[in-house]
């Protein structure tokens, strides 16, 4: 009705359009809908088909494969070598063990004429076979009767380690949580499927006297289900972008694939979904259809795999990725729908064409506007036709954005540069601040730790004064507390060192040093001798690499100091044994060596990993003062240099000191030179 309306109603111009546009506006929708019903029938029907003779290839490969192996253990059944061998047990052992290794069996087992093991591949000293009968198998109690056989068999965990150990491991799959799969309390497939075979063991007469029995596990075989792959997928068989994909199933879990992962492992422990499942492994039969493998959409074929006795116990699967192939139909299918529109389009082009000199470039002019409007401010209309009055209107409005536009890029600019303003001062004032409260940290232990030396030292003195004369008067009768005397001793002399640590932190300037010209490389070799005792009592190995040859200037008792405070922390870190590596190494920018103290301890805990510069900070609650790396670090930066930390739980701690060739002192005065 509206339409009806606006021919009516409306005017020659627009009268003119509506009848020019209705018949492409009805007819376009309804060829469009034609085209995408058949191509995406004829589409979907081609997969099918294409997927289905790739999966009856990758059948009759697999079947290849079966009868190959049949072919090869009936090859060694009737070997001359192996009936001369029948006799000696270690050399039939051997044999089998050569002939398993040459044919990649994971086990070869000759049986007697009741089905129980008289040598095998993995057993080959004398007397040492497996005494079970194998008449529980099919395959075997065929070859008893005569005849060759071939199948696949489930292997459970005890008869895998009874061929051997390594077979259980390489068949037990942690099963991977999977969506849209039949839910299983199972964390761990530990069966294996065995490509089965056994053939009887004929004399030189044609009378069967055994059977040779063979087995080749398929869990992990990822060279068979590559080979179905290049086999089915070779060059140029998928579109690019596309590729095929192949996979054993042990029930619905893969248990050999070269379906991929997000991470790009293989999808091993996945599992089939439910849908999947019931059709192929519960009815038996075959899926040709799309189907989500592990993270993307595949055009997927799935048939069953049976035992000896028919029973389904998984699935062979072969498909390809859909995307690429879905991408070419859209593609087809948009270059129909275009071709189409083309041609219906050309002749409303010729009608309009005389009308589009005036409407272009209005409609030129309102994208631009809209341009804009969704942040292309480098959109302009530039030169149009139309008459002199639209081109001068197309040109004010360019000119005008331009204007626009160098106004908003002069006030980015200066928010730029205001923003990297506040940003450079909000960090010196943080450095700022970080050196104020490190100040007044300095002058309130200076002030405390001078009332604290004062009124602790004097009654140390005297106690140990006192404990002095205690032992000169007792003479011989101190020797039966000689013990707590001692103690007495050690607890004095160690207030006076926390005392003393006090002063050096506070006051680093009045305990500095004459500097001197000091090779660091053979400064380590000085210090180790004073905690060798202590490596060798923790089981520690020390590893010295010193490759510095520069030479820095500070006081060497003061760097010796900080040497043994981080080798003893080191060693603290590592006390049931490991790794002290000690090593140097020039350094140019500035010029100095790097000086590290790695030990391969507990580390650090990240939360603790910025304070343990700080005073006082210990995490050894039962001893020490927490102010080594605290004093350390005052030592190294009184002369320019500096420590940082690295540390990763688990793994060790590495603490780097950089020593300048040249010191730049700071805070107090530089101590005297040698």
């Amino acid at each position: 009705m509206r339409f009806i309306h606006s021919l009516r109603r409306g005017s020659v111009r627009t009268r003119l359009v509506l009848l020019v546009l209705a018949p492409p506006l009805l007819m376009l929708p309804l060829l469009i809908a034609l085209v995408v019903h058949w191509g995406n029938s004829a589409y979907d029907q081609l997969l099918i088909y294409k997927v289905n003779a790739e999966l009856t290839i990758a059948r009759q490969y697999f079947d290849r494969v079966l009868d190959s192996q049949r072919q090869t253990v009936s090859a060694i059944a009737a070997s001359g070598k192996l009936r001369s061998v029948l006799g000696a047990p270690a050399s039939l052992a051997a044999l089998l063990k050569a002939q398993a290794e040459a044919q990649q069996f994971d086990y070869l087992y000759v049986l007697d004429g009741e089905g129980r093991v008289r040598a095998a591949s993995t057993h080959t000293r004398p007397g040492e076979v497996l005494r079970e009968s194998r008449t529980d198998w099919p395959v075997v109690r065929a070859a008893l009767e005569g005849e060759s056989r071939i199948a696949l068999s489930v292997f459970d965990a005890a008869r895998l380690a009874a061929i051997g150990p390594q077979l259980v491991e390489r068949a037990r799959l942690a099963i991977v949580p999977t969506a849209n799969a039949t839910p299983d309390p199972r964390h761990e497939e530990e069966r294996g499927m065995m490509i089965h075979v056994a053939v009887p063991i004929l004399d030189a007469q044609g009378e069967q006297i055994g059977v040779l029995e063979g087995g080749r596990l398929l869990n992990r075989n990822l060279d068979f289900v590559d080979t179905i792959n290049d086999l089915v997928y070779n060059d140029g068989a998928l579109p690019l972008g596309s590729r095929g994909t192949a996979t054993l199933f042990l029930d619905d879990v893969r248990i050999a694939t070269n379906v991929r992962m997000f991470g790009g492992d293989r999808a091993l422990g996945t599992r089939v979904s439910a849908a999947v499942r019931h059709r192929v492994l519960d009815r038996g039969e075959r899926w040709l259809d799309r189907a989500f493998v592990v993270n993307d959409w595949y055009v997927s074929g799935y048939e069953p795999v049976v035992d000896g006795e028919g029973r389904r116990i998984g699935m062979l699967y072969v498909g390809f990725l859909e995307a690429p192939f879905r991408e070419v139909k859209q593609n087809i299918l948009a270059a129909l729908i275009g071709l189409f529109a083309l041609i219906m389009a050309a002749g409303v082009v010729l009608s309009l064409r005389g009308a589009r000199s005036i409407f272009r470039p209005i409609e030129r002019m309102d994208a631009t506007i809209g341009a804009v409007e969704k942040g292309d401010a480098t959109a302009r209309t530039g030169s149009v036709e139309g008459g002199e009055e639209i081109a001068r209107l197309a040109g004010h409005l360019d000119t005008l954005l331009d204007t626009v536009a160098a106004r908003e890029a002069e006030l980015k600019q200066l928010n730029a540069e205001l923003d990297q303003k506040v940003v450079e001062r909000t960090a010196e004032l943080r450095e700022a601040q970080r050196q104020l409260v490190r100040s007044e940290k300095l002058a309130a232990i200076g002030q405390l730790t001078a009332g604290v030396a004062h009124e602790i030292n004097n009654p140390v003195a005297v106690m140990q004064g006192n404990l002095d004369l205690m032992r000169e008067l007792l003479g011989p009768a101190a020797d039966g507390v000689s013990t707590e005397i001692r103690l007495l001793d050690e607890q004095i002399n160690r207030i006076r060192v926390i005392v003393t640590k006090l002063l050096q932190y506070a006051r680093p300037g009045e305990f500095a040093g004459y500097v001197s010209e000091l090779d660091t490389g053979a400064l380590l070799q000085d210090t180790l001798p004073l905690v060798q005792h202590q490596a060798r009592k923790n089981g520690v190995d020390i590893v010295l690499d010193t490759r510095a040859r520069t030479r820095v200037r500070i006081n060497r008792e003061e760097l010796q100091q900080v040497l043994v405070n981080l080798v003893v922390n080191a060693l603290h870190a590592m006390p049931d044994g490991g790794t002290l590596t000690l090593s140097t190494e020039d350094v140019s920018d500035p010029a100095g060596v790097r000086l590290d103290v790695r030990d391969s301890g507990h580390g650090i805990a990240p939360e603790h990993l910025g304070r343990v510069f700080d005073p006082f900070f210990t995490t050894k609650r039962s001893e020490g003062t927490g102010l080594g790396l605290s004093v350390s670090l005052g030592l190294i930066e009184r002369y320019g240099g500096t420590i940082t930390v690295a540390s990763t739980p688990g793994e060790g701690t590495c603490f780097s000191v950089l020593l300048l060739s040249e010191p730049q002192f700071r805070g107090a005065e530089g101590p005297a030179h040698a």
